[in-house]
């Protein structure tokens, strides 16, 4: 999470008019993420998220976001509920921007997650996906293969004033993946971006999961290759195959994978690094004056996709079929 937009006292009581919620008690940014605005909000009646959307996040696709959360939660996963105006409405507009209102989850994320944690969240990852199956609205996920190239673009330039070499290495790495990108496999409802800080433990079990605004369709896999990244190396490099083998028998064990997806595991691990290493490399190379953000580095996706070339199969993930 990020604050890009600056809130004041008057707009936020004039927003907060329109809902049930009490007054204002507390009124604190978020400076962890990249992507929209968000505070954390304390009113009479309880803890909530309010969030201000902006930067990539398409204004006509917010339905699907907060239709898909309030499905989810119905459906029993553990995660945020829209909160809808008296009007019965979810969304709304504050400084100029499209806002919502979500409920509060309780529990912490996990700097440095161990093997349980790594399995408890594969099986979460599964009743995701499991419990997105019967959601009626679809968004292609506009972040896949075919928008790295002209997102590299973007940032070719200037490329290796950020690592020596990372331009021709990006520029190899999409020429193959552009070439084998698998199409066919399982797909439906995914998160897109189960990073550690998106979701929260109480002690050591799996309480919520958060931050829904780049879910998407498309392959289950995927969604499982880009939290194997996330969540099973070190910001150095370094690889926890222990980890990695964790989360995928615990997402196995709940959705068992065909053998398609375990053959492509490799080639969309691969993908998900470059993915995340292309979005922080244009982030990091144009962070606005005077936001209050913290560009993540684009050089541990680099690392990572240096681990995924020589990858050979899903056994060097830790599956063990």
């Amino acid at each position: 999470m990020a604050v890009y937009t600056d809130v004041s006292d008057e707009a936020l009581r004039a927003f907060l008019s329109q809902y049930d919620l009490g007054a204002p008690l507390s009124f604190k940014g978020i400076a962890e993420g990249v992507e929209n605005s968000n505070f954390l909000l304390r009113t009479d009646t309880g803890n909530y998220i309010l969030t201000l959307y902006e930067k990539r996040v398409n204004e006509a696709e917010l339905p699907f976001f907060i239709n898909l959360m309030g499905h989810l939660a119905r459906a029993g996963l553990a995660c945020p509920q829209p909160v809808r105006n008296r009007a019965g409405t979810a969304l709304g507009r504050l400084c100029g921007r499209p806002a919502a209102i979500v409920t509060f989850l309780d529990g912490v994320s996990l700097s440095r997650p161990n093997a349980g944690h790594c399995r408890a969240l594969g099986a979460a990852l599964a009743g995701l996906h499991a419990a997105g199956r019967d959601f009626p609205m679809r968004r292609d996920n506009n972040l896949s293969v075919g928008a790295w190239r002209p997102l590299f673009v973007q940032a070719e330039a200037q490329a290796d004033t950020v690592a020596p070499g990372l331009a021709e290495r990006t520029r190899a790495d999409l020429d193959v993946l552009e070439a084998s990108w698998p199409v066919g496999l399982p797909s439906g409802v995914i998160h897109a971006d189960l990073f550690t800080d998106n979701v929260f433990f109480i002690g050591d079990t799996l309480s919520g999961l958060i931050d829904f605004y780049f879910a998407c369709t498309d392959a289950f896999a995927y969604d499982l290759a880009i939290s194997l990244n996330a969540w099973c190396f070190d910001p150095d490099g370094t690889f926890h195959r222990d980890k990695a083998g964790a989360m995928i028998a615990g997402y196995d064990a709940v959705r068992r994978l065909e053998p398609a997806e375990v053959a492509a595991l490799p080639i969309l691990a691969r993908g998900a690094a470059m993915r995340f290493m292309l979005t922080r490399l244009v982030d990091w190379l144009n962070v606005p004056a005077g936001a209050l953000v913290q560009p993540k580095n684009p050089l541990e996706y680099d690392r990572r996709l240096a681990f995924h070339r020589a990858a050979k199969d899903a056994r060097d993930y830790g599956w063990v079929g």
